[in-house]
């Protein structure tokens, strides 16, 4: 298990995500939660950061699932807030790259993952087009 550095405490370390508002119809296909644009491939370092930013309802995210292709390496349990975080790769290339979060006895959310070298512009547009994005359930 890896140990997360700590959170830098300044305002330019912020968390950059956009958490789209869910259909209330439930039986409408799962729909992307919402977009993350994390300022490196170094998941270790980036993760604390947006297990920080995450509504407090969502509850303590013990599972991530990650794309292959985004990430460094990294190990396989992260120590987050105290809390054992596991992490698991995915090799699937069909669809946009997404980090999926798995909180026990609270949801599933997946989000958009905008790659850490996108231009503000290019990340706008990329958030600003995930509600058009929707996955089977």
């Amino acid at each position: 298990m890896t140990l997360a550095p700590p959170s830098p405490l300044s305002s330019s370390s912020g968390v950059r995500l956009r958490l789209s508002a869910q259909p209330a119809q439930v039986h409408m296909p799962r729909r992307i939660d919402g977009a993350w644009w994390p300022r490196s491939t170094d998941l270790t370092s980036e993760l604390p950061l947006l297990l920080g930013g995450l509504p407090p309802g969502w509850g303590h995210v013990s599972s991530v699932l990650v794309g292959e292709a985004v990430w460094a390496p990294f190990p396989g349990r992260l120590l987050v807030a105290d809390q054992v975080v596991r992490l698991r790769r995915t090799t699937s290339r069909q669809a946009p790259s997404t980090v999926c979060l798995l909180a026990p006895g609270r949801g599933r959310w997946d989000l958009l993952v905008v790659p850490p070298g996108a231009t503000e512009a290019e990340a706008g547009c990329f958030m600003d087009s995930m509600d058009t994005v929707t996955k089977t359930a």
